[in-house]
């Protein structure tokens, strides 16, 4: 019975069937060392978007492709994505695997440049998501960056949450491990301004609700 959770797990993920377009873009993650959203976590962010209605996301973390085409996807006719990367290649490699799918660049927005730079610019309570897969020295002021552009009733998605298990695990201390423990834990807090919960998906999602 201990490989259960396992099992279900793999289940889960291999439930959902990616296109032919993400799956290369996936592959290409890989092949650089990318930690790319798992299948069941893609599916989840396309599904929030439409559930939302968001018309306008915010991706912080662009990688290869694999979430911004899973968000483009969930996104309204019109809407737009703004994904931000603090690597130049990866923003090509997403570029790439937008024009794969057919999604234009009226739809996606793909910068480089550094997430907290960026956020700073953009309007308060314009946008319905925020997805955040890129960590930074900077998560906390991230977090209350997302907080001010985010609409009341818009989500906050963090994505690799628990950071390969590790945030799970106490004795775990690394710093990149204790920022997400201590981030997680902060919003949970905040309950006058975020309604909170964790998903087991993929390396775990974290979300938070704009109240």
């Amino acid at each position: 019975m201990s490989d259960q959770p396992e099992k279900v797990r793999e289940f889960i993920e291999s439930f959902i069937v990616e296109e032919l377009e993400i799956q290369g873009a996936r592959n290409r993650g890989d092949e650089l060392g990318s930690d790319e959203p798992s299948p069941g976590t893609g599916a989840f962010m396309q599904m929030l978007a439409r559930a939302l209605s968001a018309r306008n996301v915010v991706e912080l973390g662009t990688g290869t492709g694999v979430g911004t085409l899973w968000l483009a996807e969930g996104i309204g006719e019109g809407g737009t994505l703004t994904s931000i990367d603090s690597e130049a290649e990866h923003v090509h490699l997403a570029r790439e695997a937008c024009a794969e799918m057919g999604i234009s660049a009226q739809s996606v927005r793909l910068i480089h440049g550094a997430p907290y730079d960026i956020l700073g610019k953009l309007t308060d309570s314009g946008y319905d998501m925020v997805v955040v897969r890129e960590y930074s020295d900077e998560g906390h002021e991230l977090i209350e960056q997302a907080h001010r552009i985010l609409r009341t009733g818009g989500v906050c998605l963090l994505v690799h949450a628990l950071h390969g298990g590790k945030v799970a695990d106490l004795a775990q201390r690394d710093e990149v491990t204790v920022l997400r423990r201590e981030i997680l834990r902060n919003l949970r807090a905040d309950r006058e301004r975020w309604t909170c919960s964790l998903v087991g998906l993929g390396d775990g999602l974290f979300l938070a609700v704009k109240r």
